[in-house]
């Protein structure tokens, strides 16, 4: 089936698609050794040579989706670490499609990570306008107080603006110590970890333990498992949701607004 060549580009990992469409017009792209700089190019990615900037993009072997329950000292990187700590993949092996993280966990977090062949849900996946919940247990010092939870729920200020808000709550105390349930819908360079600090609540251990609607729940850490068509489905069912809400706030809005100037 023919597809647009700034998709396929897309959907290997490479690039957005709005940069795959800079790429082409700047004629860093080859199709069969020919330079593309049409953007309504369309091409058989299971046929066609595909190269953008000189690297070869490998041809589908179907779409894939993967769940790794990430243990700590692992880095979340496709390519060796130059200090050679291990990377989540050294865990994964004999994929029969090129894969690659959706987002990233710290070195020392563990959980719930996914890989994925899907280059364009797995942006839509992390853009924040989607609101695609991710849920942590994350150990901190002492336990905060509701009055806390709320500022904490409201959105605290990293690099100079608010995050969005949240939901939190104490999942259980343990000594001096407490556990918090957070679930956020963007996701920040060491995100959990700077808002805790904010709040006077440091990160003593943190875990992911949903993506989305996807669980851990039986999966031991350091093991991996294919997603279920039904689960991917899932997903993309969070992104669509989320844009036809958008779409029908926007109607709404004009609808308002045609109202109004229609008035005498």
């Amino acid at each position: 089936m023919k597809t647009r060549l700034q998709k396929v580009i897309a959907d290997a990992g490479l690039a957005s698609r709005r940069e795959a469409e800079r790429w082409i017009t700047e004629g860093r792209v080859k199709v069969n050794g020919n330079v593309i700089t049409k953007l309504g190019t369309t091409v058989d990615p299971f046929l066609d040579e595909i190269r953008a900037r000189g690297k070869l993009i490998p041809r589908p072997q179907g779409r894939v989706f993967i769940l790794l329950n990430k243990p700590s000292n692992f880095l979340t990187t496709m390519g060796e670490d130059e200090r050679g700590r291990k990377t989540v993949m050294d865990l994964i092996k004999n994929i029969p499609a090129r894969i690659f993280p959706v987002g990233r966990l710290d070195y020392n977090t563990q959980g719930a990570l996914l890989l994925s062949s899907d280059g364009t849900l797995s942006k839509k996946l992390l853009d924040p306008k989607y609101k695609v919940p991710r849920t942590y247990l994350v150990k901190v010092r002492g336990v905060p107080d509701e009055k806390t939870l709320r500022r904490l729920r409201r959105g605290v200020g990293l690099d100079n603006q608010s995050t969005m808000p949240l939901e939190a709550e104490v999942d259980r105390v343990s000594g001096k110590n407490s556990f918090v349930k957070i679930t956020m819908f963007e996701g920040k360079n060491r995100h959990v970890k700077r808002i805790c600090e904010v709040i006077g609540h440091p990160v003593i251990r943190l875990k992911r333990t949903h993506f989305g609607n996807i669980s851990l729940v039986g999966l031991p850490l350091g093991a991996y498992r294919f997603l279920a068509p039904r689960e991917i489905k899932s997903l993309e069912l969070l992104v669509t949701k989320e844009a036809e809400e958008g779409k029908r706030t926007l109607r709404r809005s004009m609808a308002r607004s045609k109202r109004f100037q229609a008035k005498p």
